[in-house]
């Protein structure tokens, strides 16, 4: 299958969660076998318009990463690809829209996936988008229900989430220093007060924690660590590679999630498929709770002080190094969710 990829920015203009997504996803295509092309603004040096990497060409649109020009010239990019099924990218929106009506002049058809509304987006652009692709895949249920109500058709929006790779899960040692964990970005949406301050509640009790994780916010909250007189008792990590975490990660017996915003909770997801007892904090803007909802190693609170009771509540539950349960998220298996998907848009055209 060719596959072509529409998206005015590509990860060498700068990472982000999305791109990092896209990316992903070209480069599981790629490996499989499929021909990939990658449909973006020039952000490589030099005076040719394309090249390959990984297994993908990247072709320049335009030059400068402008949404308007790009747009204007997406219908006639897509036309010279070939490609069976073009994957657009929701944000910005404008290019979005000119990859469906490229779709319509090529008789191909238009996945979009949708990482989030972006709040740099006109978001009048939304609700024409979400009702003119073939399809569109989100990360998360939550993200699913703000795409329906842009006015895309429920049944042609799919959950397709991120990914990890489970057998670096299974092949991973075990360090158990800790008996709670948070792991995330530390920006401003970390909420990690909500976690220190259940720790707080619990100073009578032995426990020690971690947080894995670097970013601006970092010495703001350790020093609320230190004010809550628990700094003893909380080891802040800073950022670790994949192989220092996930030992880590295998060795805790509960993982907490406060964030007041997460498209999709990877760090939980990582450590939920690690054994962990996952607590989350209900956040409206955080899709966090869908990997807990029904389960009985997870729990819903909305306070600091119900952290603390759940922490005592779940402490009779096995500890695991591994939840099989979670092998369903790893990379291979959502790769396949995508080309069954591209496939069911190319078989019905």
């Amino acid at each position: 299958m060719r596959v072509a990829f529409a998206s005015l920015f590509a990860p060498g203009h700068g990472e982000t969660p999305a791109r990092t997504r896209t990316l992903r996803t070209a480069r599981a295509l790629a490996d499989r076998g499929h021909d990939v092309v990658w449909l973006c603004a020039q952000w490589w040096g030099g005076d040719h318009d394309a090249f390959e990497e990984d297994g993908i060409e990247f072709r320049a649109v335009t030059v400068e990463p402008a949404p308007i020009p790009f747009a204007a010239r997406l219908p006639a990019a897509v036309r010279r690809a070939g490609a069976d099924v073009v994957h657009a990218v929701n944000s910005p929106p404008t290019p979005a829209l000119a990859a469906t009506v490229a779709g319509s002049l090529s008789r191909v058809p238009v996945v979009v996936d949708w990482w989030r509304d972006h709040p740099a987006d006109a978001r009048r652009w939304y609700r024409p988008l979400a009702r003119r692709a073939d399809a569109v895949s989100t990360p998360s249920r939550t993200t699913k229900t703000r795409v329906r109500e842009h006015g895309a058709d429920g049944d042609d929006v799919r959950v397709l989430p991120e990914s990890i790779d489970f057998d670096a899960v299974e092949s991973a040692g075990v360090d158990d220093r800790f008996d709670a964990v948070y792991a995330r970005r530390l920006d401003r949406h970390a909420n990690v007060e909500t976690f220190l301050l259940g720790l707080a509640e619990l100073r009578g009790r032995d426990w020690t924690a971690a947080v894995i994780g670097d970013g601006p916010e970092r010495g703001r909250i350790e020093a609320t660590a230190s004010d809550l007189r628990i700094a003893d008792r909380v080891e802040f990590l800073g950022d670790l590679p994949l192989d220092e975490r996930l030992p880590i990660l295998k060795g805790t017996h509960v993982a907490v999630a406060t964030a007041t915003w997460e498209t999709f909770a990877t760090d939980l997801l990582w450590a939920v498929a690690c054994g962990c007892v996952a607590l989350v904090e209900y956040q409206a803007d955080s899709s966090a709770h869908e990997l807990v909802e029904g389960r009985e190693r997870g729990r819903l609170v909305t306070s600091p002080a119900e952290l603390a009771d759940e922490f005592v509540a779940v402490g009779d539950l096995e500890r695991r190094a591994v939840d099989r349960e979670f092998a369903s998220f790893d990379r291979e298996a959502v790769i396949d969710r995508y080309v069954a998907l591209y496939e069911e848009l190319v078989d019905g055209e």
